[in-house]
């Protein structure tokens, strides 16, 4: 039987939400943002969850994972000072796992349903990431300004998270990246297409599936908390 692990990245400083409290930790309808990632992922059919934390947060993370009514087996620990590092840190976490989906904690808004696609996913494909077409048409801007072109918006795709991934890939793809010079990597998929040459497959995510960045991010998130609780 395949065992499936889940890494949840709660060690950003969220400098753009322009609060001293780390934006994952951040009340949500009560609650700190990364909780509904937490119990979520609790409910879903992975085997184990690693919880990257930053520096001096373990102790907070480990009471509130002890709020969650579904127990699982679950690690925290401490991540790096750039998401690569704190993505590594958590892939050296998981105790046993033949896939490992890896979600942003700021996301709280994923479902089970995303969390079953994308294990279907792995397996099926080896490789994949939830997304969504973009709604915006998007231009390719250059120095001062100007407009440089203005790409197919049909073949353009916001991606999100979960990425999933067969662990001993993008445990290989982060150990290469890491002792080595390369490109600035801004997601998992990008360091397994840079690093092992292997691309994912996109998966339909959901609208809703938002990352709260910003304090207007968390406006629209308290608009979808309230109507799914009064739905």
């Amino acid at each position: 039987m395949k065992r499936y692990a889940a890494i949840i990245l709660a060690a950003g400083a969220g400098k753009r939400m322009e609060s001293k409290v780390p934006k994952q930790y951040l009340l949500l309808g009560g609650k700190p943002i990364i909780y509904y990632s937490l119990e979520t992922f609790s409910r879903s059919p992975v085997s184990e969850i690693v919880l990257v934390v930053g520096r001096g947060e373990k102790i907070f993370c480990m009471d509130l994972i002890k709020s969650l009514e579904e127990k699982k087996t679950m690690t925290v620990v401490e991540g790096g000072a750039e998401r690569h590092h704190s993505v590594y840190a958590g892939l050296q976490g998981v105790a046993e796992a033949d896939y490992v989906l890896i979600h942003d904690g700021a996301r709280p808004f994923v479902t089970l349903e995303m969390i079953e696609k994308s294990m279907d996913g792995v397996k099926d494909e080896g490789a994949c990431v939830m997304g969504v077409p973009v709604k915006d048409t998007i231009k390719v801007v250059g120095p001062g300004g100007v407009v440089e072109a203005t790409p197919d918006r049909n073949r353009l795709w916001q991606i999100q998270t979960p990425q999933s991934f067969l662990y001993e890939d993008i445990y290989t793809a982060y150990e290469k990246i890491l002792g080595e010079e390369g490109p600035v990597v801004t997601d998992d998929a990008m360091v397994l297409s840079y690093a092992l040459n292997k691309e994912a497959k996109v998966l339909m995510g959901s609208y809703e599936n938002i990352k709260i960045t910003t304090p207007e991010d968390l406006v629209v998130a308290e608009a979808y908390l309230k109507e799914k609780r009064e739905g």
